[in-house]
């Protein structure tokens, strides 16, 4: 099951393939600031593969807490499309259903999951295990 969006003003082009229909993924919203700045609804499928496609130049990646992570948000719009972090298995992704053409599928309630105790090896052992696989591309 693929699924498509981007940010409003389309610099940052998202694609998403899932291994479980939008109602069946579970939505998290975890419970640190940005999150919660943004009302974020993130999904992630370790069997899946995304996408990100950008003009790079005008994409902010935002960096806090244990810095492990690179939350993109497009410099034009201000859009939140998802996070990539670099984990001992790869590339992986959470995807913001927010910004996907299909978000009102995703009809689970968000769960708020709070990371604040976790040291860095285990949220990049955690993220490499339930994070979606990812790839960045230049935009064509």
């Amino acid at each position: 099951m693929e699924h498509q969006g981007g940010c409003h003003c389309g610099n940052l082009q998202v694609r998403v393939r899932l291994t479980k229909p939008p109602a069946e993924m579970q939505v998290r919203s975890c419970a640190c600031s940005f999150c919660r700045a943004h009302a974020t609804r993130t999904v992630s499928d370790a069997a899946g593969q995304a996408e990100v496609r950008a003009d790079w130049s005008l994409v902010a990646k935002y960096r806090f807490g244990t810095r492990t992570a690179d939350y993109l948000l497009c410099r034009r719009c201000g859009v939140y499309v998802g996070a990539v972090c670099d984990t001992p298995a790869g590339l992986r992704a959470v995807i913001n259903t927010r910004c996907l053409d299909d978000q009102a599928a995703f009809v689970q309630t968000a769960v708020h999951p709070d990371y604040d105790n976790e040291t860095v090896e285990a949220r990049l052992a955690r993220r490499a295990l339930n994070w979606t696989p990812v790839s960045l591309h230049d935009a064509v």
